[in-house]
C-alpha cells in the first residue's frame, strides 16, 4: 500500500502539484466551490496511478490544484464511497496521497439527511463528532507505521479550533448553521423508518454515506480536520416520504454558496 501511495504522489508532483497546504473533499451537489479556486492544474482520477474512479453521476472525478483564500489547495471534485464497491483502503487512498503531498489540514463536505428535524433543509451542520456504521475501518490490516500509530486517538476527530472559527464566520455572514453528530451509513439504499428511529436513538443529528473513513485516516496521519454537512432532506420516520434524489441535490445546491463562503473565509484565516 505504501508503495502505491508513493507512486501516486510522485505522479502528481511530476505534473506540478507540490506542497499544497490544504486538502478539500467535495460531496454530492457541492462541486461549484471549484469556481472560487484559481485552478492551475487539473488531473483526471483515471490518469493517476492506483486512484479509484468516481462512479456517482454528480461527482466529476478530478483532482484540482490552485489557490483559494491566498493558500495553495488541492481539491477532490468528487469522492469515493464504500457502496460503489471500493474497499475502505481505496476510499481513503487519496487522503493518504494528500498527506505525502504536504497537506496538513483537511476540509470535507457532504450531503446529509437530518435526523434532528430542528435543522432546516438547505442549511449547514458543522460535524463535531461521528458514529461509524459502515461495516469496517480503513485502518484494519497492517499498520502504515510511516504515516501514523497502530491505535490512533479519536477523542476529538474534528479540530475544535477549526469548528470555533467556522461558527464565527457563519455568525459574521448570517449563515444558518448548527453543530452535531454525523453517522455514516453503508448505502446506497436510503434508510427505512425503523433505521431512522435507530439512528436517532444512537444520538446522531444527520446521516450520510461518506466522510467518516476519510476522517479516520486523516486523524491517523495527524491532520487537522473540519467537516460540514449540507442538510438536504428530513428523515422523519413518522412522516417519511419517498426519497427524491433530484430534490436532495437541489437542496445541496441551494446551500452551496453558504458552504463556499464558509470554506473560503476559513482558508483565509488558516
Amino acid at each position: 500500500m505504501m508503495k502505491k501511495i508513493e507512486e501516486a504522489a510522485a505522479f502528481i508532483r511530476q505534473h506540478g502539484i507540490d506542497n499544497p497546504e490544504i486538502g478539500i473533499i467535495l460531496g454530492t451537489g457541492l462541486g461549484n466551490l471549484v469556481n472560487k479556486v484559481d485552478v492551475e492544474i487539473s488531473l483526471d482520477y483515471k490518469d493517476i496511478p492506483h486512484f479509484p474512479v468516481s462512479t456517482v453521476e454528480t461527482h466529476s472525478g478530478k483532482l484540482l490544484y490552485g489557490t483559494l483564500g491566498g493558500k495553495k489547495v488541492v481539491v477532490m471534485n468528487g469522492r469515493f464511497h464504500f457502496y460503489e464497491g471500493y474497499s475502505l483502503q481505496q476510499v481513503t487512498f487519496p487522503v493518504r496521497v494528500m498527506k505525502l503531498l504536504g497537506v496538513e489540514t483537511l476540509l470535507v463536505s457532504n450531503a446529509a439527511g437530518a435526523i434532528n428535524l430542528d435543522m432546516p433543509k438547505a442549511s449547514l451542520m458543522i460535524i463535531d463528532d461521528h458514529i461509524n456504521m459502515i461495516p469496517g475501518n480503513p485502518l484494519v490490516g497492517k499498520n502504515l507505521d510511516e504515516l501514523g500509530p497502530r491505535f490512533p486517538d479519536m477523542s476529538c476527530p474534528y479540530d475544535p479550533g477549526l469548528v470555533k472559527q467556522m461558527l464565527q464566520i457563519a455568525k459574521q455572514n448570517q449563515i444558518d448553521i448548527s453543530t452535531g453528530v454525523y453517522v455514516a451509513w453503508i448505502g446506497p439504499s436510503l434508510e427505512t423508518r425503523a433505521e431512522y428511529r435507530f439512528i436517532k436513538t444512537m444520538g446522531a443529528d444527520a446521516v450520510g454515506m461518506s466522510t467518516v473513513p476519510e476522517v479516520i485516516v486523516a486523524n491517523h496521519m495527524g491532520m487537522k480536520v473540519a467537516a460540514v454537512s449540507v442538510i438536504t432532506d428530513h428523515c422523519d420516520p413518522d412522516n417519511l416520504e419517498p426519497a427524491n434524489i433530484d430534490n436532495i441535490i437541489a437542496n445541496a445546491m441551494r446551500a452551496e454558496q453558504q458552504l463556499v463562503t464558509l470554506f473560503s473565509q476559513l482558508i483565509e484565516k488558516l
